[in-house]
């Protein structure tokens, strides 16, 4: 329902004056807003009507759809120039009157209200038969404001209870062809016809028990229209339904009233004189009524009857049709003087207004708000303004957290992507540890690390990563352990750049491996403990005990695709590149970081989706023979400690889902980064990237813009809640696969813009309405 004012002259008439004079605005089915001011006596305005009609009828007494015999109206001689200076002087009497001082306050406080490409309604309130007849679109004000049309009414009103009423989908229309006499009413059959959507049942020159036993159909109807003669004598209105017959709306009221509760919403007469009509059909409750307020010419009755359903059926308003309808007729004023003028409305205030697909049965269906410069306007400079808020807090790091929570349920939510079938992972576990009987720094001694080697070696690992620290040379007692320490170009071992309070220099690699087959084991770790950065390599301090420049899990990364052809290059920008993947660094702000430190060649880590993020044994299991060789062939092999009495655990993503929160060996980080790396070279899996800066706030701003949109043209609280539903499940949606894709979208920053919008458009309303 698109704004409606409701203007009240019930309180005085034309020769005294009107006081008060009350206008109301209903705004999308809000509460209204009421005005009130006061209109002086204008009995100038009773002669030049009554003037405008003695010369209107001299002017046509051919071819009109009425009696076929014309009252002789007692003036001869009369001209268009005495036409065209009464329809002056009325248009000028009536704005003079509408634009008094007393009646100023409300034309001004309307204007306030509503904007000039906003549609409205606009109705006159009024018992005296001259203020229904009067042309109110004249008023200046109808004029100015393009999108609206004005109704009359009586002042009491009331709501019709419905029957029920079959749904078919289409538009009922019972269309009654009167007394064709003199005029062509097969226009009007064929316009009828061709309508879209419809079913139209004609009744050509009825009986009056068939006229009546068709109202009485319990399908109902939508639409009554009639074409024919009609007039007007002792405040009744005649229809003729045929050469012989002529009815009164009184005479049809029984049927009438059982229509109306069957659905009837609009009555159409294309006739002459039908505002009698129109009145009693409005006492009747009917929605709308359109009749024409004097004679009508017959191409002029065709005329509006084409242009007004193709407007109506084609999407339209029933109001703006009419207003359309209405301006096209005055293309045919130069045979036929003051033909815009006879349209008229006669409107039910507590009905609706109903289009066209609303009368198919389609009232379900959920209007989009009808958008308006102003309304755009509002909604684009709080959404702007609410971005700016967002993009300021969000730089200084306060949402940091928020978001990075958010991204960590997303991340669990992904579907399975199974094992990473490249890679093993042994595990060194308690019961290994107190299993081994030589006890030395390490958690793998010598012996055991020797026996599990040897078990490997047979199996053609293509690449072995030893994830314990080894700061000692192996034993004296195992001179073999050394040697292949020393020459297994397969074999890469840890060491730590940057160290504890307690060992500041971090620590070494073992003494028997040469620094190209070593990595460092260091992580980045957000302010909440979490690893959702992988740090791929590092300048080392030159204090430090660790040289290596690369992580373990890319050193072994780069052995594994080294054997398929695939070698490191470095880009002119300083990027690592392998194969056609280059894994560009993160600074800040990067997506939900906004502070963080920056150091080394660090991307952000994609965690492979699965229970398992490779097969899993533990050294007693693969001392015990009960390991696949497939397992191990042409594989990388992780070796890392799986034990509570050594602390080399760490929180991921997906330990936030548990309670309390469930760490993994850093055996386990280094084979999703591995997986990671191994993933994006080879099977062409995505890397997590994000949108530049100006990119998110767009994405923040474009969100926010359209909840704006929605919130400020919402015909009711409960279709906004239902947009913004779903515009938030719309919202989670994109982000959630783009982020299968490896897009981390703003999703929380959005979200919030999302709802502060919709509550700063709403309080910026209530101020309005103040």
């Amino acid at each position: 329902m698109s704004k409606l004012i409701v203007i009240n002259l019930e309180k005085g008439n034309l020769n005294d004056g009107f006081s008060p004079v009350t206008a109301q605005l209903w705004d999308n089915n809000s509460r209204p807003i009421k005005f009130t001011g006061s209109l002086p006596p204008a009995p100038e305005i009773t002669e030049l009507y009554k003037r405008f009609q003695l010369i209107y009828q001299a002017f046509q007494q051919r071819l009109l759809r009425c009696e076929l015999e014309i009252e002789s109206t007692g003036l001869t001689n009369v001209s268009v120039v005495d036409f065209s200076e009464v329809q002056e002087l009325l248009y000028l009497a009536i704005n003079s009157w509408l634009n008094s001082d007393s009646f100023r306050p409300i034309d001004q406080k309307l204007r306030e209200k509503l904007a000039l490409d906003e549609e409205f309604q606009v109705i006159i309130e009024a018992s005296d038969p001259l203020l229904q007849r009067l042309p109110w679109h004249l008023w200046n004000f109808v004029e100015h404001y393009q999108l609206c049309e004005v109704a009359v009414s009586i002042p009491k009103y009331e709501r019709v209870t419905p029957l029920p009423k079959q749904k078919t989908n289409k538009v009922r229309v019972l269309a009654i062809l009167g007394n064709s006499q003199g005029i062509d009413i097969q226009q009007d059959r064929s316009i009828l016809e061709q309508l879209p959507h419809a079913s139209t049942v004609f009744l050509v020159e009825p009986t009056r028990q068939k006229l009546d036993e068709c109202l009485w159909s319990k399908k109902g109807w939508d639409i009554l229209f009639f074409a024919g003669h009609s007039h007007s004598h002792d405040e009744q209105g005649h229809i003729q339904i045929n050469k012989t017959s002529s009815l009164t709306i009184n005479e049809l009221k029984n049927a009438l009233i059982y229509a109306i509760s069957r659905g009837l919403k609009i009555a159409i007469f294309n006739s002459c004189d039908g505002l009698v009509l129109a009145r009693q059909l409005i006492d009747l409750h009917i929605n709308q009524v359109i009749v024409m307020r004097e004679k009508i010419p017959d191409l002029v009755a065709q005329e509006f009857v084409k242009h007004f359903l193709g407007y109506f059926s084609g999407g339209q308003s029933l109001y703006l049709a009419v207003r359309y309808a209405r301006s096209r007729l005055q293309d045919l004023e130069d045979g036929f003087p003051g033909a815009s003028w006879l349209p008229v409305i006669y409107q039910n205030p507590a009905e609706d207004t109903l289009t066209w697909l609303q009368l198919c049965g389609r009232t379900n269906t959920i209007a989009l708000p009808k958008w308006t410069v102003r309304n755009l306007q509002t909604a684009l400079v709080i959404s702007a303004l609410v971005t700016g808020l967002i993009a300021g807090v969000r730089s200084l790091g306060w949402m940091q957290q928020w978001e990075l929570s958010a991204f960590d349920s997303m991340i669990r939510m992904r579907p399975s992507e199974g094992a990473d079938e490249r890679l093993l992972v042994i595990t060194v576990t308690e019961a290994d540890i107190q299993a081994q009987t030589q006890r030395q720094k390490s958690s793998l001694s010598d012996s055991t690390l020797q026996q599990l080697l040897q078990k490997l070696s047979p199996y053609k690992p293509r690449a072995i990563g030893l994830d314990i620290y080894r700061d000692f040379p192996v034993d004296s007692q195992y001179p073999s352990l050394a040697t292949r320490l020393r020459t297994n170009n397969n074999f890469i071992a840890i060491c730590q750049g940057s160290g504890s309070e307690q060992q500041t220099t971090g620590i070494s690699p073992p003494p028997e491996i040469p620094p190209q087959r070593t990595g460092f084991s260091d992580v980045e770790v957000d302010s909440d403990l979490v690893i959702r950065r992988h740090l791929l390599s590092m300048t080392p301090d030159p204090e430090s005990n660790c040289k290596s420049r690369y992580s373990l899990n890319f050193q072994l990364a780069r052995q594994y695709l080294a054997k398929q052809g695939i070698q490191l290059h470095i880009t002119d920008s300083g990027y690592l590149q392998l194969g056609k993947v280059v894994f560009k660094p993160i600074d800040f702000p990067t997506g939900g970081y906004q502070k963080f430190s920056a150091g080394g060649h660090q991307i952000l880590l994609n965690y492979r989706s699965s229970r398992q993020v490779a097969q899993q044994l533990t050294v007693a299991q693969v001392l015990n023979h009960q390991i696949n060789p497939n397992w191990v062939k042409d594989k990388i092999v992780l070796i890392g400690v799986d034990s509570q009495s050594v602390k080399d655990d760490f929180l991921t993503p997906y330990s936030m889902a548990t309670t309390p929160y469930q760490e993994i060996p850093g055996v386990l980080l280094h084979a999703h980064m591995v997986s990671q790396i191994l993933s994006a070279v080879l099977d062409h899996r995505p890397l997590l990237w994000v949108l530049p800066a100006w990119g998110e706030i767009l994405w923040i701003c474009g969100t926010s813009l359209v909840a704006g949109i929605l919130a400020v043209d919402s015909r009711s609280q409960l279709k906004l809640v239902i947009f913004i539903s779903a515009e938030f499940l719309t919202l989670y949606g994109c982000c959630f696969v783009l982020l299968l894709s490896g897009g981390w979208m703003p999703f929380l920053p959005s979200a919030l813009g999302l709802f502060l919008t919709v509550i700063s458009v709403k309080v910026y309303d209530i101020f309005l309405k103040k």
